[in-house]
């Protein structure tokens, strides 16, 4: 064969191939030539650049055309070696595209309301998961026919759909189902994010589980559209011979007061901490009981001197950190607050809530019992707040070493001047028996009794806001020890000298020793 002299001349005598053999691939799952014996002359010359060219092109066209071809499977090597099992699948019928998953839903839906049979069909396929339909924390038996459910809700679901809730009681000994009648609270006042707190309270009709053979509660909870069945979720089980109607009695419970914490997180100080529990379960007495709350707050430091009051049975200590997981309001607090609200119903005639930040202080004159229990109609006492500087002290004689040795109450001394007309946020006590709710300044869903609202001459609490998580000496600002009594003019804020606090440190002080025994002093 004979070109031009431009271009490179090929000269190919002859050429054989054969097939040696045939060898089958598991990899590829058929029937490949793989052998090739070639016999090629030496003087072979190629033109590479025409060649790669041609190549290129050929490339390129194939891959243009290739989407437009039907795939089929016969012609693939990933066919089956049962040739069966392709001869039945050309028998079988087309099939129709998949709408609706539960591969890729993570869900049960009813899709049979929605008309696929006309038009150019498109699918959504949802990824990932947005939020949860409902986040169970507890539930609490609240008497022979009722019983409280707290946890979380989608908030977007709850704010467009407002979803009903059902509950039901299914007895262990029988099978019987209870229907129940359920009432739904949202006590966090629209503050939550993705999520928002739910409280369901469920009312039945009849005693339930009461002949102590035990059962569940079981909670409905909707997604408020046609597409979704409600899901079914066991929020309380009750054990053969658990029930104890005894429990219900003010008489029978163990303690007169507990203490209800919010979500404590961040650097807290453990000296500061150190000092509010001490003086706290000094003022409260031997009859109480605290439950806090670790939402990341309670280091190791910090459990140090928490330490050698839960051995004494004083405190018990919960680990939340987990809600931080699902985004509600403020590390969840409404959340937190509404669990301990029911789970210390039956604990204590009186629960207490208010932060780690905050001392409730009773006047020498009376005692917190006198207060709190003058009035027998009175359920729910809100407490005034006396917010204090954080960080103005006196300069007196005392070394430096003598001064930070201080503890933060016994230094922090002047209150700030409250202005007219303007709401401070106030912190409440409540009988928990006969709240369905709570919030972080008072329960709204209160069932019986009155609420008192009464000044601060009898009880208050001061606020020391912006010390507890500040890991160092809190007083930066002194006052001459000659104009100790005047009025301070710090931070746009009149204060006024406040000592109340201050001359009960000695006495706490003395108490800590004796109960706990000396604690180290870490700030």
């Amino acid at each position: 064969m004979k070109m031009d002299k431009n271009h490179t001349v090929v000269k190919v005598e002859k050429e054989t191939e054969k097939v040696n053999a045939k060898v089958w691939s598991r990899e590829l799952g058929c029937h490949t030539a793989i052998k090739f014996q070639m016999r090629t002359f030496p003087d072979v010359r190629v033109n590479v650049v025409y060649t790669m060219i041609f190549l290129i092109g050929l490339i390129l066209t194939a891959a243009q055309l290739w989407p437009l071809t039907d795939f089929d499977p016969k012609h693939s090597c990933t066919q089956p070696a049962n040739q069966e099992n392709w001869e039945r699948l050309d028998k079988s019928e087309p099939q129709q595209p998949q709408i609706f998953s539960e591969s890729f839903l993570h869900e049960k839906v009813d899709a049979s309301s929605i008309d696929t049979s006309h038009g150019e069909l498109r699918v959504f396929k949802p990824h990932g998961l947005a939020t949860h339909l409902y986040i169970e924390m507890s539930a609490y038996r609240g008497g022979p026919r009722q019983f409280s459910v707290v946890g979380l809700t989608s908030k977007p679901i709850e704010s467009h759909h407002q979803p009903p809730y059902a509950c039901e009681w299914v007895s262990n000994a029988t099978g019987e189902v209870v229907k129940g009648r359920p009432h739904k609270v949202l006590p966090d006042w629209d503050y939550g994010k993705l999520y928002t707190v739910v409280v369901i309270t469920c009312n039945f009709a009849k005693d339930v589980g009461v002949d102590g053979e035990g059962g569940e509660l079981i909670l409905y909870a909707s997604y408020g559209d046609q597409y979704r069945q409600p899901e079914r979720i066991v929020v309380l089980t009750e054990s053969k011979g658990t029930y104890n109607s005894s429990i219900f009695d003010p008489k029978n419970f163990p303690y007169d007061y507990v203490y209800c914490g919010s979500s404590v997180y961040g650097d807290i100080s453990p000296q500061r901490m150190r000092e509010w529990m001490a003086y706290h379960a000094k003022l409260f007495g031997d009859g109480s009981h605290f439950i806090l709350h670790d939402s990341g707050g309670f280091h190791d430091d910090v459990r140090k001197v928490i330490e050698p009051w839960i051995k004494q049975g004083r405190v018990t200590l919960q680990n939340i950190r987990q809600q931080e997981i699902f985004d509600g309001y403020y590390h969840n607090q409404f959340l937190i607050v509404n669990d301990c609200l029911f789970r210390s119903r039956f604990l204590a005639n009186w629960t207490f809530f208010f932060d780690i930040d905050e001392f409730i202080f009773v006047e020498p004159t009376t005692t917190l019992s006198a207060v709190l229990n003058e009035n027998p109609n009175i359920t729910q006492i809100t407490i005034e707040q006396t917010p204090m500087a954080k960080d103005l002290c006196v300069a007196d004689n005392t070394t430096s070493g003598e001064h930070e040795s201080r503890w933060g109450f016994e230094k922090l001394i002047y209150r700030k001047v409250l202005k007219r007309g303007i709401r401070y946020d106030r912190k409440f006590v409540v009988q928990a028996r006969h709240a369905e709710a709570t919030g972080i300044h008072m329960s709204m869903d209160t069932r019986h009794g009155q609420n008192l609202y009464p000044k601060g001459d009898k009880i208050r609490y001061y606020h020391y806001h912006g010390t507890i998580n500040k890991r160092q000496e809190v007083c930066t600002r002194f006052v001459d020890a000659g104009n100790k009594t005047a009025v301070q003019r710090h931070e746009k804020h009149y204060h006024r000298l406040d000592e109340s606090m201050a001359k009960l440190a000695k006495d706490v002080k003395l108490f800590e020793l004796n109960t706990v025994g000396a604690q180290p002093f870490i700030v």
